[in-house]
């Protein structure tokens, strides 16, 4: 393994935790509304609906607990959220403002393929396993 590969692990985790916090932020924007100017959103609304999947879901990938779901969810609230909002204004993300939306999209659904990794939840729980008999 060369030196670069050696830090992919922890690059990744990191990706996985700012990634995660900041999609909680959204949500907790919505919801909270802090950070912000204290605006929310009604909570049984669509925009709420997407508040709680945005805070939940980010707080879950962030500390990376039942990271796979939550990244899988919070990849298709991003791809509803692209089509439903950014889509109809413009084909082209850079003109329809839906550039976040995309790259939110796809990190998770490549969060959802990869696994929570080192640094998280999932991985201290998977260690504690006993190992299967057999196979």
């Amino acid at each position: 393994m060369d030196r670069a590969n050696a830090y992919a692990p922890y690059a990744y985790a990191l990706l996985r935790i700012v990634v995660g916090l900041l999609f909680a932020m959204h949500g907790s924007q919505k919801l909270l509304g802090v950070p912000g100017d204290g605006q929310t959103v009604e909570i049984a609304s669509l925009m709420g609906v997407a508040g709680i999947i945005e805070l939940v879901g980010g707080l879950l990938i962030m500390v990376g607990f039942l990271t796979r779901i939550a990244a899988f969810l919070a990849s298709g609230l991003m791809a509803v959220a692209y089509f439903m909002a950014h889509a109809p204004q413009h084909a082209l993300p850079i003109v329809n403002k839906g550039e976040l939306a995309v790259v939110f999209c796809f990190v998770f659904l490549y969060i959802a393929a990869q696994g929570a990794g080192i640094w998280s939840i999932d991985n201290m729980l998977g260690s504690r396993r006993p190992a299967s008999a057999g196979v």
